[in-house]
């Protein structure tokens, strides 16, 4: 069966949705950026049209679906901030759960049944194993985790009742800008470790707080897994292809497979700026792993997704383009 090239990015002017709209472009696609901004940026929707619009407003969604009749559908419109999901769950499961069943409830109206999930690691709690591999239980710890754990419940569903393809794409850290400068990571507020270390340097912010100096890892501080935002949408970007194939559904990891200390990562922080910043040391955070860290072995053998950015390349966009950007 023959597709069009239209693919329906809802939260495409966010951050990770920003950057896959770009990578679909750059291959053939025209990105529908659906969005209602109250996460994204007017100013990162550059390669396709524009239809503002909320997830949960289901007559809005069945008119965009009319007027494009997309190929695939990606799906990054969520709440994602782990400490304001605990403060305020019902928000959370509002705009990611019920959100993301009004979605899947269009679509499946539209016979739009291809469908790539921005997903989390989040999904799977407490780490019982290092690196983490697809099938390590989900048990989340938070409700953010918990909502994403229930829209991939639901894909399951509707894959095994409705026919409905689904690839699920387990993020670790993403990190990391467009090399050219064109979008990067925005929050309000900021949460992420490498923006909020470029701000330090950049003399934005007071210093920079690590959590923890006592965990099991080789320097005492968390180690995490920072991924290229432009690694992230190349791998939706293949998800795209992989479903329109005729691909069937699966959830997949997407990490280096290599481990970075927060103090590893503020040491390159500092050599790549040339900048010196306070450092502060503070007490654990509750429900911080110790060490969160990818098996990304099936993304390279379903989609062929290899990530080629290293920690160097990371900070390096990453502070190019904080460093150019007027918000403080």
């Amino acid at each position: 069966m023959s597709l069009g090239k239209d693919i329906l990015v809802v939260g495409g002017g966010g951050y990770i949705g920003s950057h896959t709209c770009l990578d679909l472009a750059n291959r053939g696609f025209r990105p529908i950026v659906y969005d209602n901004f109250s996460n994204g940026h007017r100013e990162f929707v550059k390669w396709g049209p524009l239809e503002e619009g909320d997830i949960r407003d289901r007559a809005r969604l069945d008119e965009v679906f009319a007027k494009y009749r997309p190929a695939a559908v990606v799906h990054f419109a969520a709440l994602i901030e782990v400490g304001q999901s605990v403060k305020d769950p019902i928000s959370f499961f509002e705009n990611n759960v019920a959100g993301s069943l009004s979605l899947l409830a269009a679509a499946k109206a539209a016979d739009c049944r291809r469908l790539v999930f921005s997903s989390t690691c989040a999904t799977y709690g407490d780490p019982e194993e290092t690196p983490m591999r697809e099938s390590h239980r989900q048990v989340p710890i938070n409700p953010y985790g918990r909502s994403k754990l229930i829209v991939e419940e639901m894909l399951r569903e509707l894959d095994r009742y409705e026919g409905f393809r689904s690839v699920s794409l387990r993020y670790f850290n993403a990190a990391g800008a467009d090399p050219e400068g064109r979008i990067g990571e925005r929050h309000d507020p900021e949460t992420h470790a490498i923006p909020l270390a470029i701000d330090a340097a950049l003399g934005r912010r007071a210093g920079f707080s690590v959590f923890g100096d006592d965990y099991d890892t080789r320097d005492g501080s968390c180690v995490r897994d920072f991924v290229h935002v432009m690694d992230l949408a190349d791998a939706h970007s293949r998800a795209v292809q992989y479903l329109i194939d005729g691909g069937d559904s699966i959830a997949l990891n997407l990490g280096t497979g290599q481990g970075t200390t927060v103090k590893e990562l503020l040491s390159t922080v500092r050599r790549i700026s040339g900048r010196d910043f306070r450092v502060e040391q503070a007490p654990r955070r509750a429900g911080d792993a110790p060490a969160l860290v990818a098996d990304n072995a099936m993304a390279l053998k379903v989609l062929g997704w290899t990530p080629r950015h290293d920690l160097n390349s990371i900070v390096s966009t990453a502070w190019n383009w904080h460093a150019r950007s007027n918000v403080e």
